[in-house]
């Protein structure tokens, strides 16, 4: 099996959107719910399968009561922690 190598920041970025996610008491199809989409498109993304655009990353942010810069903050903040 072909496994993807990811970048450091990609993972970070796929944690945090599971983290969010988790700690708005959600499961990936209660988040899918909300936004409208299949329950795969909530697994793609945290598995790295799928890139979200900002409008995307906006959504994701209004559905779990977060803002964007919040998590925008929050990912430099883990960023900061790796180098």
């Amino acid at each position: 099996m072909n496994k993807r190598v990811l970048r450091p920041d990609r993972a970070i970025l796929q944690n945090l959107l599971r983290d969010i996610r988790k700690e708005a008491g959600l499961n990936q199809q209660d988040l899918a719910e909300r936004l409208g989409v299949p329950q795969s498109f909530v697994s793609k993304y945290e598995l790295g399968e799928r890139r979200l655009d900002l409008l995307e990353l906006r959504q994701i942010c209004a559905a779990v009561g977060i803002s964007l810069s919040e998590l925008i903050q929050r990912f430099e903040n883990l960023l900061s922690k790796t180098t």
